[in-house]
């Protein structure tokens, strides 16, 4: 158990890694995308292992990097500048 939950959060800094590496200029500030990262990492293994009891430990590791990857892809800002006009009143 001590294992799996080192192994999702291990796999959340990888993922936030790969993530400000890729995309620096898209992403707000490091330890936001480290935190967010590793917290979506640590609950996705707690629903999966919740949801499917003792299963193997690929699965739970499958379900915490969706979620990481999930809650990353809500930091993501615009690629480029866009120039909207707000609409009359």
């Amino acid at each position: 158990m001590i294992l799996e939950v080192l192994g999702s959060a291990a796999l959340g800094l990888v993922l936030a890694f790969a993530a400000a590496h890729r995309l620096p200029h898209r992403l707000p500030t490091r330890p936001l995308v480290f935190a967010t990262a590793v917290a979506g990492a640590l609950f996705g293994d707690f629903v999966t292992h919740s949801a499917l009891g003792p299963a193997p430990v690929l699965l739970t590791l499958l379900g915490a990097a969706v979620v990481s990857a999930a809650s990353l892809s809500l930091l993501l800002r615009p690629a480029g500048r866009l120039r909207r006009r707000s609409a009359p009143a």
